[in-house]
């Protein structure tokens, strides 16, 4: 409900004052859970209580009081108003406070009862602007700017009452919300995002302009629609003219003409129409296929190519589509050939050729294509009309035949026509194969003529409606055509006999024994079964001429038959490869995408089509190429049909086509039928054409193309991800399928190649590889930023061919953040089982809490039954600091390192990553805050850096990988450095193994883990027993040691036990003296080992190790960190490694 007050000074009409007033809007919501809750927000300002708001005169408050002055500009008179809420208004001709930029402004938010009664404003005394009264929604009051008050009837009024929806930030649905951004029919809106319905006030989330929902003027409308028609409208053709006319054209070809009687005389008129209802079937089936893709959203140019890519995605959709557009090219040039061969034969028969045959067909079909191209040129309106006339001759021509199947004269008599007859039909109604053709042979022949039900589609972009112009036209035109066929075919086969000999003398003669249908007729044709006849259905192709009653009208019908399907193909191939070309599918055709003039003209695709069709019209031998075009339009045909299958078979909430006369199997069917029929027309033509999509399919695969059309293939994967992840569920886990699934505590994935490398390394193909993410925030994360985060993490992972996912978590610090990592990643059995970090090089520099987070993340690990991997590199890992390894910030979201800044007297807020990882700041923070200068070249310090962070992307060569499995963990130590050799980077590496053991035993631990390791059938180069491990180690190594934890011990032996015991409560990471004893020989151990290594494995590619436990709650962190750095320090690259001791190894079978 919104009420409108308007207070005017005295001398109003209506009992008022008129000049200079002052407008408040009171917007009192009870539908609005948003305005609600500001107003009430609003009424504690004003009332003196808590603000839950910014006050009023804040020039960052959206929500305000404020008073807006209107009509003369004299000084303003005072407005009484009540003393527990006063509006802040100018007195001094200052201007008001400005609202933040917004959408829209509030206005005049104040309590109801600053405004007093109804009646103290002249309000009737039936509207109330109490907020729970609902009959105030019909009338409002509002003010014109010529000081006038009119209250009416808010139905009526919509100046400040709108229709519901349109007063509001939330917007009513609107089908501008859902159009994509180059939607030709309408320009796309965004609705309000829910940040800027949920989001705090204080917060600017809207931008400048009209509020989504929000009504434009009459003015803005008649001025949008002015501009839309100065433009000029596109010519746009309806279902009759744009598909039902071009699809019946294309389907009646010169096959009704020349072929059809001869295909009755040797199948018969009974498998003629088998024939004839076989590829209806195909046709119809791929037509109910088409209706379907078509009404499932809105249909853009590109025909077949779109329906397929939109459907099955851009691999098949760019592989039917390159070779669709070059199948209609070569096709203008048959069809263009059939016309000149029949102009050529006419010619002949007036001896009147210009030089010999061959090249007359060239030069005929020369002119011809430079005409079609002429009228295709001159845009689609012009080609629309030219198929009309093509079709009224068409149409007269089939009228004209069967007319003169009715008119039987005796002088046609010899040539086998004798008009409707039952001994004709009988005789005709069984099959007379001849010359080696069989039914598939007959069926071969007649298929192509069946073709073309895809000429509406093609011109998809062109079509005023064509999600309900494609099914009705195609539908309907095979409908016609077919039933034509087969009148076509009994009117033939009920009213020509087989063979005629021409001869009016050859009646029939008592001593001649004639039971056929012509002897009944009074003639003897039984001399053409020795051969020579050159008339009747098998032998005269001009049948249909000789039937009609007017001859050349049978010729202007091949004529235009020929040309119709000419201009048809000429007109579709530059469509469908325009739209291909926009794609983008295949690199450098984007030149043939531009179009020009009002209808988008593919220019350049006409003079390529033209070129391509001129250049076979040039060779005159189609005969060979004539079967892969026509295995090249059945090919689009299956995909089709299969395209429907396969949407059906994923089960996509996004497959909702509005024409529901379709069954998944029945398209199944139709598309393996197509593949058949492929095979029957030209076995070899079938194979070309399946290993030329297949080539096309492989390469669109190979180069990815970045596109997104929501393709049933990505709905089936979906599918079946689901279905098998549900199906894991249901089985235990075996140790003989366990596989390391590592959640890699990488920050953003660039800034630790080195950890990211080596862990791809043995997950890739093997297990789940999750690289984690913890970001510790002092502010609330922005969606928008973490979902652009996330899109461009994923993105270079995958441009990098690393098989992991991203993902990232929010968290205070380092341990929580991996606690929910370790809880919430992963869906059913595919959950991480091994926790992958780098070590803290940089521990002992920092804050000690900062330590005792990351050894209590190892704790957490342990806690729940989680792998622990460590990897430490002497250089360190991190590299995100060094300018240009980011690549995944964009310029403005992460400062060059190398280059010197100035910081403007503005304090970031900080967004810091775990372990050593460098503040990042989002880009609206560091944009404005830092200004940078040159560059500088890099240090050392950092050449090195990088030089060791890529140390694992190349090949390793030839060395070992030491493992030291000290202690057994269930083989996790050993089952990495196996899966790392299967790789090709490491495959010239060894593995040797380090163990522990006794002097006296050496000979017996060495067989006994040589038994094992062949047992677990892992090959190794050697096998070391260590029988001086608990040796002392050297001195100044133990004092090294000392030196090293003298800052982190508490040292209680010097102060009083309670102080002590408050320092330990306060810093519990120190190190104890009693603690320091307790664990002396274990200290010794890591002290020795670390010197053994460096005796030991100076020389590895990689040393894994098992990594030594601490007790909680026993061992302190500073101890625990020390024993780690210790035991790590100046060795080749070291992974330490600890399992959670169930079996990963089993050489069990």
């Amino acid at each position: 409900m919104v009420l409108n007050a308007a207070a005017l000074l005295p001398g109003h009409p209506r009992g008022f004052g008129a000049g200079v007033y002052f407008t408040v809007v009171v917007c009192l919501s009870v539908r609005s859970r948003l305005f609600g809750g500001v107003l009430s927000s609003i009424r504690e300002d004003m009332s003196g209580q808590k603000p839950s708001l910014r006050s009023g005169d804040s020039a960052q408050s959206r929500f305000q009081v404020d008073v807006v002055t209107e009509g003369s500009p004299a000084a303003p008179a005072p407005v009484p108003a009540p003393t527990q809420a006063p509006a802040p208004a100018s007195t001094d001709g200052s201007k008001p406070p400005e609202d933040s930029k917004g959408r829209f402004r509030v206005v005049g938010f104040m309590d109801p009862g600053a405004l007093g009664s109804a009646m103290d404003i002249g309000l009737p005394p039936d509207v109330s602007h109490e907020p729970d009264t609902a009959r105030s929604d019909s009338v409002s009051l509002h003010s014109t700017g010529t000081g006038h008050t009119h209250i009416s009837d808010s139905h009526s009024n919509t100046y400040y009452m709108r229709t519901f929806g349109h007063n509001t930030i939330d917007a009513v649905p609107n089908i501008d919300f859902y159009r994509q951004t180059a939607a030709p029919f309408g320009e796309k809106l965004s609705r309000p995002s829910l940040s800027e319905l949920h989001d705090e006030l204080d917060k600017e989330p809207f931008e400048d302009g009209l509020a989504n929902g929000d009504e434009p003027s009459a003015a803005e409308e008649a001025a949008a629609l002015a501009a839309k028609e100065g433009k000029g409208g596109t010519v746009k053709f309806g279902w009759v003219k744009g598909v039902l006319v071009r699809c019946m054209l294309n389907i009646w070809g010169v096959m009704l003409f020349i072929r059809m009687s001869w295909i009755v005389g040797q199948a018969g008129i009974g498998l003629t129409i088998a024939i004839i209802l076989m590829a209806s079937v195909v046709t119809t089936i791929t037509g109910l296929s088409t209706s379907a893709i078509a009404t499932n959203g809105f249909v853009r140019g590109g025909g077949a190519y779109y329906l397929i890519s939109r459907s099955l995605g851009p691999e098949f959709g760019g592989s039917i589509g390159l070779i669709f557009a070059f199948a209609n090219a070569v096709a203008v040039a048959m069809y263009v050939v059939g016309f000149a061969e029949t102009v050529v034969e006419m010619l002949n028969d007036v001896d009147a050729l210009m030089t010999d045959e061959l090249n007359d067909i060239r030069i005929v079909g020369t002119l011809t294509i430079i005409l079609l191209l002429g009228i295709s040129v001159a845009g689609m309106e012009w080609e629309a009309k030219a198929q009309i006339v093509l079709l009224v001759i068409l149409l007269a021509a089939i009228v004209n035949y069967f007319i003169g199947s009715f008119m039987s004269t005796e002088s046609k008599e010899p040539k086998g026509f004798f008009g409707y007859n039952t001994a004709i039909f009988i005789e005709n109604l069984g099959p007379d194969f001849r010359d080696d053709e069989t039914f598939f042979s007959v069926f071969a022949i007649f298929f192509p003529a069946a073709t073309g039900i895809l000429a509406g589609a093609n011109i998809s972009g062109d079509l005023t409606d064509p999600q309900s112009a494609i099914p009705k036209g195609t539908l309907l035109a095979i409908l016609i055509t077919g039933i034509t066929y087969v009148f076509v075919a009994i009117s033939a086969g009920s009213c020509v006999v087989r063979d005629a000999t021409g001869d009016h003398n050859d009646t029939v003669s008592d001593t001649v024994n004639c039971t056929d249908a012509a002897c009944t007729l009074g003639y003897d044709f039984s001399i053409c079964k020795e051969g020579g006849c050159q008339f009747g259905l098998m032998n005269d192709f001009q049948v249909m001429s000789l039937v009609s009653g007017f001859g050349p009208l049978i010729s202007a019908g091949i004529f235009s038959a020929t040309l119709s399907s000419a201009l048809a193909s000429l007109v579709s191939a530059p469509k469908v490869f325009q739209a291909l070309c926009k794609d983008n599918i295949y690199p450098g055709l984007g030149v043939f995408a531009k179009g020009y003039g009002k209808n988008n003209e593919p220019l350049r695709g006409y003079v390529l089509t033209f070129c391509i069709g001129l250049a076979f019209i040039l060779i005159a031998e189609l005969n060979i190429i004539a079967p892969i075009i026509s295995n090249f339009f059945l090919a689009s045909y299956a995909l089709i049909n299969f395209s429907v299958f396969h949407a059906s078979l994923a089960n996509s909430p996004g497959w909702r086509p509005s024409f529901k006369y379709y069954n998944m199997w029945v398209s199944l069917a139709g598309a393996i039928l197509c593949c058949v029929v492929m095979f029957v027309i030209n076995w070899w033509a079938a194979l070309v054409t399946l290993l030329i999509v297949l080539a096309l399919y492989i390469y669109v695969s190979y180069k990815k193309p970045d596109v997104n059309w929501g393709s049933s293939t990505q709905a089936l994967i979906y599918n079946q991800a689901l279905t098998h992840c549900l199906n894991l569920t249901g089985v235990e886990d075996h140790v003989k399928n366990f596989r390391p699934q590592c959640l890699v505590l990488t920050g953003y994935p660039s800034s630790r190649p080195a950890l990211l490398q080596l862990v791809h390394s043995f997950t890739k193909n093997v297990g789940l590889m999750v690289c984690g993410h913890i970001r510790t925030v002092t502010r609330r994360p922005n969606f928008k930023e973490l979902s652009q985060d996330h899109a461009r993490c994923q993105r270079w992972l995958n441009k990098k061919r690393i098989k992991a996912f991203y993902t990232t978590v929010f968290s205070d610090n380092l341990r929580h953040g991996t606690q929910f990592l370790l809880q919430a990643v992963g869906l059913g059995r595919l959950k991480p089982n091994t926790l992958v970090m780098g070590f803290k090089n940089n521990w002992s520099d920092g804050d000690m809490r900062d330590v005792e987070i990351y050894i209590n993340t190892i704790h957490d690990a342990f806690d729940l039954q989680f792998g622990v991997v460590i990897l430490r590199l002497q250089d360190a890992l991190d590299v995100s600091h060094i300018q240009g390894q980011d690549e995944l910030l964009s310029s403005h979201e992460k400062p060059p390192i190398g280059s010197k800044e100035v910081v403007v007297s503005v304090i970031l807020p900080k967004d810091s990553d775990f372990d050593s990882c460098p503040s990042k700041t989002t880009g609206n923070q560091s944009s404005p805050l830092i200004m940078r200068e040159t560059k500088s070249p890099l240090s050392l310090t950092d050449q090195r850096l990088l030089e060791t962070s890529q140390q694992f992307k190349k090949k390793q060569g030839k060395g070992t990988i030491d493992v030291w499995w000290l202690f057994d963990d269930g083989g996790l130590t050993l089952l990495i450095p196996f899966l790392l050799t299967n790789r090709s980077k490491w495959g010239d590496c060894r593995i040797r193994v380090f163990i522990g053991g006794k002097i006296n035993r050496i000979d017996h631990d060495r067989r006994a883990m040589a038994m094992l390791l062949s047992r677990f059938r892992i090959d190794f180069s050697d096998i070391h027993v260590l029988g001086d491990i608990n040796t002392k180690p050297k001195k100044h190594n133990k004092l090294t040691f000392k030196e090293l934890i003298e800052p982190y011990r508490l040292k209680e032996d010097d102060m009083e036990q309670e102080a002590a015991e408050r320092l330990k409560a306060q810093e519990p990471w120190r190190i104890t003296d009693n603690e320091l004893e307790l664990y002396k020989a274990k200290t010794n151990r890591q002290i020795r080992l670390n010197e053994l290594l460096k005796e030991h494995s100076n020389a590895a590619k990689l040393i894994v190790m098992s990594m030594p436990l601490a007790r909680k709650g026993t061992v302190s962190s500073a101890l625990y960190m020390c024993w780690l750095e210790t035991l790590t320090k100046d060795v080749p690259p070291l992974l330490l490694v600890r399992g959670n001791h169930q079996s990963v190894l089993t050489f069990y079978s």
